[in-house]
């Protein structure tokens, strides 16, 4: 993770690089990868919440936390006690903060250019009041890209000039447009700070191309069973898988209570000593099952452990294979897992 956030920051050039950690650090660990983002060099963070920004000051008493979702009336009182930076993403919010706060108190503002999700239009700006234009009073300026990942969508210009334009109406406050695929596009999107998220954990920022990154997470789970069976037997709940020949089964504890998804049942694979095997029948709670049929006899025992997740078999293609995208699959890990981390190399060749 060390490694691809710095792979980020040198391809930012002039503009600052941030981590979103919003999700529990997307599923992996707020602790963790706060604290080995911190250490690699970064102090601007993105959660999605006051709740999660309040955990994250604990860990990172200096660090500038910018919280994407704003915050409610009740939050108010963790808002200013974590001395977290709320993003601005309505007139409502708006009004709310200028009551809230004094004039010259700084916060973000989201631009909505495209996603039509969270952010102003541009039929708002007009209507922001005079403070907004005080030098500071915007600490960051900032909108989301929709389709970052096809570099060619046409979508990705369009963004560019309608929140260039926000930028430009506003005074040009500091801005940030760039996600991990659009650090990507060019420097023209990177503005002041860009603000990696999935590719941070791995993920590809251009599922078309080779993923330059970094794989974060590895899955095991130990073989607990293997049985001999013979053709036409049905496999899981459903019989919905039946062996075409004799062969040979490994029964693996791990399922969708785990975070496995399910649809990937007899879609997927998992690494025995370094051979693909196929997953078979449907996954259960806590058990899936694999055809060892072509591996060497006594291969693998009960209690080796099999590879779900890792360099060869990485987060994207179990995502693909179960119908989803890895940002789902990596938030779903389950707190069954046992989790152990290593740590980043202190001085990592250049």
């Amino acid at each position: 993770m060390a490694a691809n956030y710095r792979w980020f920051a040198q391809r930012a050039g002039s503009a600052a690089c941030a981590a979103c950690v919003k999700a529990d650090a997307y599923g992996l660990g707020l602790t963790a990868v706060a604290r080995t983002l911190w250490q690699a060099g970064c102090r601007e963070f993105f959660v999605a919440s006051v709740g999660e920004g309040a955990a994250l000051r604990v860990l990172l008493p200096d660090a500038l936390i910018y919280v994407l979702n704003g915050y409610l009336p009740a939050e108010l009182p963790a808002l200013r006690a974590a001395r977290l930076l709320p993003v601005l993403n309505d007139p409502t919010q708006v009004a709310a903060f200028e009551a809230d706060f004094p004039a010259g108190t700084p916060a973000a503002l989201q631009i909505d250019s495209g996603m039509t999700r969270l952010g102003l239009d541009a039929g708002d700006l007009p209507a922001l009041g005079p403070r907004w234009r005080q030098p500071g009073a915007i600490a960051l300026l900032l909108s989301h890209l929709a389709c970052a990942e096809q570099p060619g969508h046409p979508l990705n210009r369009q963004q560019l000039e309608r929140f260039t334009a926000a930028w430009q109406a506003l005074g040009r406050p500091r801005a940030s447009l760039a996600n991990s695929s659009g650090v990507l596009l060019g420097s023209d999107w990177h503005f002041d700070l860009v603000r990696p998220g999935a590719g941070l954990y791995g993920l590809n920022p251009q599922p078309e191309q080779p993923n330059p990154l970094r794989p974060v997470v590895r899955l095991r789970a130990p073989v607990l069973q293997v049985r001999e069976v013979r053709e036409d037997t049905s496999v899981g709940y459903g019989a919905s898988y039946r062996m075409r020949a004799p062969g040979r089964i490994a029964t693996v504890a791990c399922g969708y209570a785990d975070g496995y998804p399910r649809a990937a049942s007899s879609r997927s694979l998992a690494l025995v000593g370094g051979r693909r095997v196929p997953l078979i029948g449907r996954l259960s709670m806590d058990l899936l099952m694999l055809d060892v049929s072509a591996l060497p006899p006594g291969t693998p025992r009960p209690g080796d452990e099999v590879e779900l997740l890792g360099t060869d078999y990485d987060v994207d293609a179990l995502a693909a294979a179960a119908g989803t995208i890895g940002y789902e699959l990596l938030t779903h890990l389950g707190r069954l897992c046992r989790r152990r981390y290593h740590p980043a190399e202190p001085n990592p060749p250049e």
